[in-house]
């Protein structure tokens, strides 16, 4: 590994630590730091594209599940002068991840993917929390233990890829109603 790209890493890492920060609707235990931009040759060969590694997480956590539906949640900083914007998730949890938003639908909160996917303004964050917009796992391939470390990867718009881990938590709020297929717009 150069050590351009190890400095490289290692800032990523400050700055998710750096940025950490805890509020009364997530759980406040410490979360692994972001990992860096996957590259599938060498950073000298291939370097990670710009936006993928100007994204950061804070705070990641998984709800803890016995099977099925749960979410991932963050903090998504963007520590670069033009707007990212997240296309997709994946992960090894379940073949099935979803971006999400919750909506009031006819006085009742639901829960739809959110078309366009999560814009992150420059130089901004984008919170995923309960009740809000969210990384969703359907159809979970195990349970999700606490303290439990699940590997995601999101898609960028402009093609680069982010990739994180999050840490398994017990939740018991944000009971929403999921509308599959149902857009807002």
């Amino acid at each position: 590994m150069s050590s351009r790209l190890a400095l490289s890493l290692l800032a990523v890492a400050t700055a998710a630590t750096v940025v950490s920060c805890g509020s009364s609707d997530t759980p406040t235990a410490a979360a692994p730091a972001a990992s860096a931009p996957a590259a599938s040759a060498p950073a000298e060969t291939a370097p990670a594209a710009p936006a993928a590694a100007a994204l950061s997480i804070t705070d990641p956590w998984v709800k803890t599940a016995k099977e099925g539906m749960t979410a991932a949640f963050g903090t998504l900083v963007n520590n670069s002068g033009a707007d990212i914007t997240v296309v997709s998730g994946a992960s090894p949890l379940s073949s099935m991840i979803e971006l999400h938003e919750v909506v009031d639908k006819d006085g009742k909160m639901v829960m739809q993917p959110k078309q366009g996917g999560f814009v992150i303004p420059a130089g901004g964050s984008h919170e995923l929390k309960p009740g809000g917009d969210h990384i969703m796992i359907m159809d979970a391939k195990q349970a999700v233990e606490p303290g439990a470390e699940i590997p995601f990867t999101l898609t960028l718009a402009d093609g680069g890829t982010f990739e994180f881990t999050a840490v398994g938590k017990d939740f018991a709020g944000a009971k929403e109603d999921y509308q599959p297929g149902s857009h807002n717009g």
